[in-house]
């Protein structure tokens, strides 16, 4: 895995293209296929394929960076999917984050092709895709993750196989369950502040010296002072997610009151026409309740 690789990339959104330019940074040769245009960063440095299955004959590694669960079974199993173009020893890597108990089926599928599968997914949002610093959470068999591990390794720090095929992506949805409530955390401590009289602002960094320190309350806080909410991270996507960790408990029979609050939220949101706003725009949906914003709007 020192050498050359023949890699696949399906996929070049937000998170895709910097994954995917980190592959082609490290020397790999890459083919692609994507909606819309290549991105500049791999204009002239990646050959364009008419579909997932000219991808899968060429490569021997495979890359899926999709939205949604239906979205990696049509890359995969649609008119033109990767399926139809494996062949035995070939690998696919899915770094979308869906559904666990779907992971488990395409896996399987994908085995039986006499192939490899990694169900892959990454947090970090794109400031960690840029910096090659993502978390990436895995599931598969030892093997195929040790022949992968050396390409994960050019796109992020943190990089744990958990266990079997789906546990990467349950993996994923207990990130996204954490990292929202501590969205709508820090969101209502803020709120909370500024409505007070207090400047929230100093505030955040007062607390960013405590044990309510946090990764949210230093990226997403700022923003919601700042009130920059590009994505980063859309709050669609974490609708998405939300809904995937309330099917499951429903599936397995436990309650997650706090998840539940928390998706409402994003809901709200959503209604709100934020859905495409950066997910710490949660504090919106807080905002409207209580009829204050934690500072005004840039001008």
């Amino acid at each position: 895995m020192t050498t050359q690789q023949k890699i696949g990339f399906i996929g070049l959104g937000i998170m895709g293209a910097p994954m995917a330019t980190h592959l082609a940074d490290a020397g790999h040769t890459l083919f692609v296929n994507t909606i819309g245009p290549v991105p500049q960063s791999l204009e002239g440095r990646a050959t364009v394929c008419a579909n997932g299955t000219e991808v899968a004959q060429k490569a021997d590694i495979t890359f899926i960076m999709v939205p949604d669960t239906p979205d990696v079974e049509k890359v995969l199993f649609g008119e033109g999917g990767v399926a139809a173009g494996l062949s035995k020893g070939k690998i696919v890597v899915d770094c979308s984050s869906i559904d666990p108990i779907a992971t488990k089926g395409f896996a399987k599928r994908i085995i039986e092709l006499g192939c490899g599968y990694i169900d892959a997914p990454v947090s970090g949002g794109e400031v960690g895709a840029k910096a090659a610093s993502l978390t990436i959470m895995c599931g598969g068999d030892e093997g195929t993750f040790g022949i992968v591990r050396p390409l994960l390794e050019k796109m992020g720090k943190n990089i744990t196989l958990v266990g079997g095929n789906g546990d990467g992506q349950t993996t994923k949805v207990a990130n996204q369950i954490i990292v929202a409530l501590n969205i709508a955390a820090v969101g209502e401590a803020l709120l909370f502040a500024s409505k007070a009289g207090a400047d929230p602002a100093k505030v955040r960094q007062a607390l960013m010296g405590g044990f309510a320190s946090s990764r949210i309350l230093e990226v997403h806080g700022e923003r919601m002072i700042k009130r920059t909410f590009a994505p980063g991270f859309r709050i669609a996507l974490h609708q998405k997610d939300l809904n995937l960790a309330l099917q499951g408990a429903r599936s397995l029979g436990v309650a997650l009151p706090q998840t539940a609050n928390a998706a409402q939220l994003m809901n709200a949101c959503a209604a709100l026409g934020y859905g495409q706003e950066d997910h710490s725009a949660l504090v919106r949906a807080l905002e409207a309740l209580a009829n204050h914003q934690v500072a005004p709007d840039a001008s």
